[in-house]
């Protein structure tokens, strides 16, 4: 575990800095628009690159050297930040420099994000997987308390370009320990007939496709990750809206999604998670969608607050299971593409939830909550522009609850262990 928590740490020290400066946006561009679209789209443009580059990204992770291409998503993340800072200080940046910027940065972080996956395998011991990828939450986790936190701090102070200069930094500490990490290879796989480039496309889909207990999986993946994905599009918006705008509000649900999640991961990382992977991944999809439902209800911190800490906690119990399973089932020198494949179909649905999620809630649910057709519902949720983005977050998060349900009756995932061997 030497060179993975080597690795991890700079990973750390990173993303710190990315979620300072992604708080520092947030706020910006609340600022600037005060709309929850805006806000959503920014998501949005960030899964777009993801679509079209994961149809190539896990031959390219197989083929090329992973460090490298590790390295050259940290180096194109910092262009894209510097390029913030520099917009900022000559006041010329706009919302649609956040968009192009993040359709940048959003393409080359998915293959970075595989080259991380894939290698994890050849450098942890197949029993660490769990913990291994649990810490990995820590680092998303640690993050949402750090980050927030210092940006609200420091935001007033050193304004936007300020967090830049931070976040530059921390992407040099990221650069130099993969640097200096032994990041090994996988051996190319043999093949006894030329593959046309259709075939080498499809490889990954076709892996899944083969194996029933994998395509109940991706199914499952794929409606959690709508409805999860939705929901956390209007979060800030709901917050904002509920808060007048409040910053501090804002940190403090970002500070309680840290702390849940850091908690969770030690957890996870200590125990080692559940026997049955599948069990610790359904139940903590159960987790999260009931304290989302509390989240959703309530109007104020008392209930935000405590509601984001039990979410948060189930997560990285859901996500380092699910991981493992697909580490377990697929040998690493087809993981690029077989994980490629199920990042795909992930970004398409991330895409069009966090696309429909601004205008649904704008357009939709909000005016319907200022008439007399909300009826009850305005007891739970109130009136005005704040009422229609709680109710769909709502909504996202008891589907969430049901489909966790919903997969302990199904065969082929409730034996997915079972079901699949690396081949």
């Amino acid at each position: 575990m030497r060179i993975f928590t080597l690795i991890w740490f700079g990973q750390l020290v990173s993303t710190i800095g990315s979620y300072m400066t992604f708080f520092a946006l947030t706020l910006w561009a609340w600022e600037v628009t005060g709309s929850a679209t805006a806000l959503a789209l920014s998501g949005f443009f960030f899964q777009l690159p993801g679509i079209p580059m994961n149809l190539v990204a896990g031959l390219i992770v197989d083929r090329f050297n992973r460090k490298r291409l590790m390295l050259l998503g940290d180096g194109i993340s910092a262009i894209a930040t510097i390029t913030i800072g520099l917009l900022y200080l000559t006041n010329a940046l706009q919302i649609w420099h956040f968009y192009l910027l993040a359709l940048m940065a959003g393409g080359f972080s998915q293959i970075q994000l595989l080259a991380y996956k894939a290698s994890m395998s050849l450098i942890v011991p197949k029993q660490q997987y769990t913990r291994a990828n649990s810490m990995g939450a820590i680092v998303h986790y640690g993050s949402n308390i750090v980050g927030p936190a210092l940006a609200g701090v420091l935001y007033p102070l050193i304004s936007l370009s300020g967090i830049v200069v931070i976040d530059l930094a921390t992407f040099g500490i990221a650069f130099l320990t993969l640097l200096v990490a032994p990041i090994p290879q996988p051996q190319p796989q043999e093949t006894t007939q030329k593959e046309t480039w259709s075939n080498k496309l499809t490889f990954g889909f076709r892996q899944i496709w083969q194996q029933p207990s994998l395509r109940a999986l991706v199914l499952v993946t794929v409606l959690f990750t709508f409805a999860h994905d939705m929901g956390g599009a209007v979060l800030s918006p709901m917050i904002l809206a509920r808060t007048n705008g409040s910053a501090q509000a804002l940190a403090s649900v970002s500070a309680a999604a840290g702390i849940g999640g850091v908690a969770g991961a030690l957890v996870t990382s200590v125990w080692g998670g559940p026997k049955r992977r599948i069990h610790g991944m359904l139940a903590g999809y159960i987790g999260a969608g009931l304290s989302k439902t509390v989240f959703g209800l309530g109007q104020s911190l008392r209930i935000w607050v405590p509601a984001q800490v039990c979410s948060s906690l189930n997560f990285p119990l859901l996500g380092s299971t699910r991981d493992a399973l697909w580490m377990g089932a697929i040998p690493s020198e087809q993981q690029g593409r077989v994980f490629a494949a199920n990042s795909l179909a992930i970004k398409i649905v991330s895409a069009i939830a966090v696309l429909i999620a601004g205008p649904l809630a704008d357009k939709v649910l909000s005016p319907v909550m200022m008439t007399d057709l909300a009826g009850v519902l305005k007891a739970g949720f109130g009136t005005g522009p704040s009422a229609g983005v709680a109710l769909l977050y709502t909504l996202c998060a008891l589907a969430i609850v049901m489909l966790g349900i919903s997969g302990f009756f199904i065969p082929d995932l409730r034996m997915i262990e079972d079901n699949t061997t690396p081949r």
